[in-house]
């Protein structure tokens, strides 16, 4: 039996690194246990070393990119799920391609909810301005993700806000940029934020754009699950823009602007005079 102990930081190098030792050994899937959580994450700290590489171990470009974005869901059965496929497709290489295999469905709904977890992220972190001195801006960020997705997402942020230093802080991994540089650390509690006085500005320009008349709360809180709100300071006035739709709604329709009678005839005239054109 291997043990193979994960790191919550870097789990997809070492899984792949791991993977391509026993799939090259002929490891069977139910000869290795995957133990995911692992702080130092050494290979060779298990209850049997891992094997050498002994050969270049190939696997479709397809089952790469799924592994890449599955390695980073929550179910502590990823790993095992990963490398069962991996074990099958050494007699079965057109498997990526079948639509029907409900282990493959369950690994393509396992990437989906990923990549909706990175959206989400993308979506709403919400940073706020520490005010240090010195000639970067400095800002932080608290956020609970569904998923493992921090590591994977932190660097559309770097590229996004180059010319910041920020952290990223969830409970698993909090993710720094500090002069223009990448790390990852321990995940923390909450940290005490500083109140920032953008966040006013912020909520006045929310409120501003939200539309009464095309609010349909099912398809918000789909877009946008509640779990997310407490963090976003804009999600304070939701639930009054909500109550407040209809009668805003009506307020708008009252205001709406009218056709003249006389200028209202002359175009039904006109109506009426294509119409016997035709």
């Amino acid at each position: 039996m291997f043990t193979v102990p994960l790191p919550v930081i870097g789990t997809d190098v070492v899984w792949r690194d791991a993977a391509k030792r026993l799939i090259g050994a002929g490891v069977s899937p139910h000869d290795i246990l995957w133990d995911y959580g692992d702080t130092m994450g050494e290979l060779f700290e298990t209850d049997t070393p891992l094997p050498a590489p002994t050969r270049r171990v190939k696997a479709p470009q397809s089952f790469v990119q799924l592994s890449q974005n599955v390695v980073w869901h929550k179910d502590p059965q990823r790993f095992a799920r990963l490398y069962a496929l991996l074990w099958r497709l050494r007699h079965q290489p057109r498997l990526m391609q079948d639509r029907a295999d409900p282990e493959l469905a369950k690994l393509r709904q396992m990437e989906k909810a990923v990549n909706r977890c990175r959206h989400k992220m993308k979506a709403f972190v919400r940073f706020r301005d520490l005010r240090q001195g010195g000639e970067r801006r400095s800002f932080a960020a608290w956020f609970e993700p569904t998923h493992h997705t921090v590591e994977p997402t932190a660097p559309f942020f770097a590229r996004r806000f180059a010319d910041m230093d920020w952290m990223i802080a969830t409970p698993d991994v909090t993710a720094q940029f500090v002069d223009g540089n990448l790390s990852f650390h321990p995940g923390q509690p909450k940290p005490d934020l500083p109140e920032d006085a953008a966040e006013a500005l912020w909520g006045t320009y929310f409120c501003n754009i939200f539309n009464p008349a095309r609010v349909k709360v099912q398809a918000m809180t789909s877009e946008m699950p509640k779990k997310y709100w407490k963090n976003m300071p804009e999600a304070a006035h939701i639930p009054e823009l909500i109550r407040n739709a209809e009668r805003r709604v009506q307020e708008m329709r009252d205001a709406a602007p009218t056709l003249p009678p006389e200028r209202a005839e002359r175009i039904l005239k006109q109506l009426r005079g294509d119409d016997q054109a035709e």
